[in-house]
């Protein structure tokens, strides 16, 4: 590691220890990272990092009670939120860095949510999705796509026909309104998001891309932390969920 990524890493380090402590003391959020950000000098990257991972110590709490292991879909309803799972995995598939926040859930840091164009690579995470669906003997599943989305309908198409040629039921459907019925899910199904505001309305929360991770035997795995004392911020460092 060079001396320039090492400072970046003390710096991400200092910034989260204290917008976490300014949280838990119950100042806004946006206010509070923009004025640490401002105080450690921080690119806008950087920025984002902070603002989607670090949280008040509560909030982290309640997320994580609220996050089912992967073992517990065997039987259940699982409602996904399509994009916010696939685009997850393509970042580990791209060998891009990737981020477990403070509430246990992993999200990427790419920032391409309205620029995803459909490749090789969607269809791929697809398989893997689906596949770690199959492996925990999920009962069924209904996948949402934002239909603002380029060829979303295609993409619903795609993980239609991986459905029927698979062992799973479920279906897919395109929205323009994702969040809001993800939001409105009952007591009795889960809902597979890494989105914050998803997370904090529904009951019970399932992180597919951190489940098909503890499977991978792969060493590439690119996965940080900014929670101290944590050692999971090694490269290569494969974790178990």
């Amino acid at each position: 590691m060079t001396d320039r990524r090492r400072n970046q890493e003390k710096e991400l380090m200092e910034a989260a220890e204290d917008i976490r402590y300014l949280l838990g003391k119950g100042y806004p959020k946006n206010s509070t990272v923009r004025f640490v950000c401002n105080h450690h000098l921080l690119e806008e990257q950087q920025r984002s990092i902070l603002s989607r991972n670090v949280l008040a110590p509560s909030i982290a709490s309640s997320r994580r009670n609220k996050r089912l292991a992967c073992n517990d879909l065997k039987g259940r309803h699982i409602v996904i939120d399509g994009y916010n799972v696939l685009i997850t995995l393509e970042s580990y598939l791209k060998d891009e860095c990737m981020w477990k926040g403070d509430d246990g859930f992993i999200r990427d840091n790419r920032g391409v949510f309205n620029k995803h164009v459909n490749d090789e690579t969607t269809y791929k995470a697809v398989d893997m999705m689906l596949t770690m669906l199959m492996t925990h003997e999920a009962g069924s599943i209904t996948v949402l796509l934002d239909r603002q989305m380029s060829k979303s309908g295609e993409l619903a198409t795609f993980i239609r026909q991986r459905i029927d040629e698979g062992l799973l039921h479920g279906n897919v459907f395109t929205s323009g309104t994702v969040d809001y019925e993800l939001k409105k899910a009952t007591f009795d199904l889960i809902v597979a998001t890494a989105d914050s505001v998803i997370i904090d309305v529904v009951e019970h929360v399932v992180d597919i891309p951190a489940c098909v991770l503890a499977a991978e035997e792969s060493n590439k795995l690119y996965l940080h932390s900014l929670i101290p004392d944590n050692d999971h911020n090694t490269e290569g460092k494969r974790e178990e969920w």
